[in-house]
This record gives C-alpha cells, sequence and structure tokens, in this order.
C-alpha cells in the first residue's frame, strides 16, 4: 500500500522545481497535483528504486511539455511576461501571512515554494531567456543539486551533454547578470536584507511625495523598469529605460493619483516587494533587484490580474 504522506513530503520540492520551471504558480501546482495523483495510480512501484528521482522526473518532463507550448502561446502576449509572484508566509514587518491561491498551507501554493537565495525574482526572469532544457538542466543542479548522471536521466541526455547544457546556461546567465556573474552579481543585496528593505522603502517615499531628486539618486543609470498587464489591464508595453525616465514614470503616476492606496511590504522570491492596493484591493505586486553599488537596477510591476488571483484571493482573508 502507498503511503502518501511520505509522497507528500516531495510537494515542495516539486513544486518548487515546476514552479521555477514555469514562473506560474497555478501551473506548478496543476502538474504536481496530477504527477502525485499519477504516481498514487501507478501500477508497478515495486520496479521504482529511486522514489524521489522519479516524481522529480515526472514533473520535470510534464513542465518541459507545458513550456514549450508556453512559448508559442506566448508570441501573441501583449506586452513584457513577467513571472507570477511567490509572495513567502509572513512577509515582513507585519505583513499578512499566507497570500496565495485557495490551496495548499492556508491556501497558498507559494507555501511549498522553498525559499533558496540563489534562486530570486531576478533570476526568474533571466531564466526566461534559456530554452526550456537549458532551464531544466540549470535549476535540476542549482535548485536541488543534482549529480549530472541524475540530471542525464531525468532528461534523456548524455551526462556530457548535460555538462555542456549547464555551462551554457550558466554562461548565458552570467551575460545578462553582468561582470562576475552568480547569484552575487544578480542579487548583490542578498546578504544584507536589512539594507535592501530601507531603500525599497525609501523609494516608495519619495516615489509618494514627488521627490524626483531622491528616485534619481537611489536608481541605477541604467536601471530598467518591467511592466505586466498582459491585455487585461493599462501598462507600458515596452521596458522603460534610464533612472531620469523611470522616476518621471513613477512621478506622473503619483500626480494622477495612481500610485496607489498602500504599499504593503512581503517577501517576493526572497526579494524585497510591495503589494499595492487600489480602492482597497491588490492592483499590482512591485519588485526590487540592485546592482554592485546597492542601487535599484531593477523594477519589476505585475499588474495581470490573472497573475494576481492567489494574492487577491487571500487578501479578501485578512484585510
Amino acid at each position: 500500500m502507498l503511503d502518501m504522506s511520505a509522497v507528500e513530503s516531495y510537494r515542495p520540492l516539486l513544486m518548487t522545481l515546476a514552479y521555477r520551471m514555469l514562473g506560474s504558480l497555478s501551473e506548478a501546482e496543476d502538474i504536481v497535483q496530477d504527477a502525485l495523483a499519477d504516481y498514487a495510480m501507478t501500477v508497478d512501484r515495486g520496479s521504482i528504486t529511486h522514489e524521489k528521482a522519479y516524481l522529480v522526473r515526472m514533473v520535470t518532463n510534464r513542465s518541459l511539455k507545458l513550456k514549450q507550448s508556453a512559448r508559442k502561446r506566448r508570441e501573441f502576449y501583449v506586452g513584457q511576461w513577467l513571472p507570477e509572484p511567490a509572495i513567502s508566509d509572513g512577509g515582513v514587518d507585519g505583513a499578512p501571512a499566507a497570500l496565495g491561491s485557495a490551496t495548499g498551507k492556508n491556501g497558498n501554493p507559494a507555501h511549498y515554494i522553498e525559499r533558496q537565495e540563489n534562486i530570486t525574482y531576478v533570476m526568474l526572469v533571466m531564466l526566461e531567456r534559456l530554452t526550456a532544457v537549458e532551464r531544466a538542466v540549470f535549476l535540476l543542479r542549482e535548485t536541488l543539486d543534482f549529480d549530472y548522471g541524475e540530471i542525464a536521466d531525468v532528461v534523456q541526455k548524455s551526462e556530457a551533454n548535460c555538462r555542456k547544457i549547464f555551462s551554457r546556461a550558466k554562461e548565458k546567465l552570467q551575460g545578462l547578470a553582468g561582470e562576475g556573474g552568480g547569484a552575487e552579481a544578480i542579487d548583490p543585496m542578498r546578504r544584507n536584507e536589512e539594507q535592501a528593505w530601507a531603500i525599497a522603502k525609501a523609494f516608495i517615499q519619495a516615489a509618494e511625495t514627488g521627490n524626483s531628486s531622491a528616485l534619481v539618486d537611489m536608481l541605477a543609470h541604467d536601471a530598467v523598469l518591467v511592466t505586466d498587464g498582459g491585455d487585461k489591464t493599462r501598462a507600458a508595453i515596452n521596458p522603460i529605460e534610464g533612472s531620469e525616465r523611470i522616476a518621471a514614470f513613477f512621478i506622473g503616476n503619483a500626480r494622477k493619483g495612481t500610485m496607489g492606496d498602500s504599499f504593503l511590504p512581503v517577501d517576493v522570491s526572497g526579494q524585497p516587494g510591495f503589494i499595492v492596493t487600489q480602492n482597497g484591493q491588490p492592483a499590482m505586486v512591485m519588485v526590487f533587484g540592485w546592482d554592485a553599488e546597492k542601487r535599484i537596477s531593477r523594477i519589476f510591476i505585475i499588474l495581470n490580474p490573472d497573475k494576481l488571483e492567489g494574492v487577491t484571493n487571500r487578501f479578501a482573508a485578512w484585510s
């Protein structure tokens, strides 16, 4: 008889893998649930010698298929596509706990996403530049610490090929991250969360009060702002580049009264972020990234209501 409690113990790991493969909590949850259900129905489980590896392969293969079809669908996506934000339970500074959709612990699939400093929200955005197989190999190596033999078994390629794929994926990410590459280059503030939060909050305060010079000072000269509204809500179709233009964007919204009613600080995949409300309801999630000089180099704003369903559902429970 199958011990489902033992199988369920793999759910956090599988959810983490699927979410980082897809950038979607709802799709990750569906894939993991279907994989566990199919595994429970497997007749010849006695021949399975490594349960964890078997489940990882099931989830990886399903994620690969979905990822490849998603790339075709995104050719018709309006504007910029950003990953669905995974907001950690508890947040910070009294921010509400258990934000997510209607399932998982306290209704939160994000509860199952294991917080790992080497895969931040900025990294998730960068992972979109990899092929589906490159992404799978990179995540199996970096997130699960699989050896190349295990990875080869999952993706059905030779060990030598997997080494080359991992090396190629890492080179791409290092090129996107800039000099040095790696987690520190992607998020230089990862070991100084207190200072990161102080800067993020100061930025919001400057935006709300219309302090343009303070905004420019906190932004890297080549900072980039990306907004994702899909075709559901108004958002910038193209990225906004440069500190002056980004500051003008925030000042303009503040003057028009479209900045938001409140900014609730939350941890978004290991990085400072805010749930921004309008008329008392979540309207967007904002996430910050940094450069080596501790200036804000990236701002991601998720406005697509489809990607905010989890936040909205849970917001009603504690507001």
